[in-house]
């Protein structure tokens, strides 16, 4: 979560949460966290920054010209920590894919701000007109529909041919 998981799965310390050095580790990566997260003054903050954000999700990462290669171990650590093991056969490779191409990504605009009443509703023409009215505070004009536009183009062809 803070993008330190890979530091914890390379500890020689045992595996007990809570313990001292878990703490005092916990804690200096929140500091860490902490330094970096404001505006950054140098190349110095700005590659720091990009090493967490690269730590934090490695995978997404792997095809990184410079640290793919050290990316793709750590998401192989991460996933054998969780008892996700690498897929060896064709069918669990496809398989895999087909899962994450239906995993829905989240997005704060889809998922937040989108959730109204009105996101999947279909409005009438004179809902849209009285909506149009009250936010330019114009009394609405008629709008031709597409049969009285063609219509009004066949009467102008006409009097051209006639």
């Amino acid at each position: 979560m803070m993008g330190f998981a890979v530091c914890c799965l390379r500890c020689d310390e045992p595996d007990v949460a809570g313990s001292d050095r878990c703490r005092t580790c916990i804690s200096s990566h929140a500091r860490t966290r902490e330094k970096i997260s404001g505006q950054a003054q140098s190349k110095a903050d700005r590659l720091s920054r990009e090493f967490v954000t690269m730590l934090a999700n490695p995978s997404a990462y792997n095809d990184d010209s410079t640290h793919g290669e050290m990316m793709t171990h750590y998401s192989a650590l991460i996933d054998a920590h969780q008892g996700e093991a690498p897929a060896t056969t064709i069918e669990e490779v496809v398989a895999r894919f087909e899962l994450q191409r239906k995993k829905r990504k989240s997005s704060l605009i889809r998922d937040v701000a989108n959730e109204n009443e009105w996101n999947d509703v279909e409005l009438t023409e004179e809902q849209r007109e009285e909506m149009l009215a009250k936010i330019t505070g114009d009394r609405p004009r008629h709008i031709p529909s597409w049969e009285e536009l063609l219509a009004e183009v066949e009467e102008l062809l006409e009097e051209d041919e006639g």
